[in-house]
């Protein structure tokens, strides 16, 4: 399949939205730096058997490059946040794959309709403002078919923890960690989106330093044949 083209612009066109947040995306920079054995274990499991057109969304300063496996022609990787995007570059500049990093974010990504074999999220859909929109984006730059495989925080069951998520999201959570919000039903927002997420399953995990134990969901969801939402 032809490779998805960013939407191209001109010094007449407005500049592609960003994210700054200087003071997290320098932390962020450094716990990333400093992912263990089982995050990069994750990684490795998410982007296994990937292959064609990636559009890889969030990819901070692109830690989960060098894990893309030669069947992946291209990736397309889009960084809202002007340091981490700058450091993404860099790290593009070491990958296996051909990658480019472009600025933009998850509600407007710049890639055409149905460009994409499969769209990646690691720690996104916990942090974008409309979580809808960004769900919608990736149906609409995906082929009929095609994967979105995730990474990310959700609600917990247990009610106990569940309550200590919504205290901490109502406070201090979204601050200190660039507006992510822990207590995202996303599982289920990705399903009414129009995915199958039998392939998706739920885990326990420190992703990195700076955070305690979490629920995460990992896996793969597949959108339908006809790219519509189902019923």
């Amino acid at each position: 399949m032809s490779a998805p083209i960013p939407r191209a612009g001109s010094q007449t066109e407005p500049a592609p939205p960003e994210i700054r947040n200087p003071i997290f995306a320098r932390l962020y920079h450094y716990a990333l730096g400093k992912e263990g054995g089982r995050m990069v274990a994750r990684r490795r499991e998410l982007m296994s058997g990937l292959a064609g057109t990636i559009v890889e969304v969030g990819p901070g300063n692109g830690p989960g490059f060098r894990h893309y496996p030669p069947s992946v022609s291209r990736v397309v990787a889009v960084e809202p946040e002007p340091y981490l995007r700058e450091r993404a570059s860099e790290a593009a500049q070491r990958a296996k794959v051909s990658i480019e990093v472009v600025a933009g974010v998850a509600e407007a990504l710049p890639v055409e309709d149905g460009g994409a074999d499969a769209v990646l999220c690691v720690l996104v859909l916990c942090s974008v403002p409309d979580q809808r929109a960004a769900l919608a984006e990736v149906r609409r730059v995906l082929r009929p078919g095609g994967e979105l495989r995730v990474f990310e925080h959700v609600v917990a069951r247990n009610p106990v923890a569940r309550a200590a998520q919504r205290a901490a999201d109502a406070t201090f959570w979204p601050r200190a960690f660039g507006g992510c919000h822990p207590t995202r039903d996303t599982l289920r927002a990705i399903e009414e989106a129009g995915f199958d997420v039998s392939g998706v399953r739920r885990l326990v995990m420190q992703a990195s330093p700076i955070e305690p134990p979490l629920p995460y969901i990992l896996g793969t969801a597949v959108l339908g044949g006809d790219g519509r939402r189902r019923a």
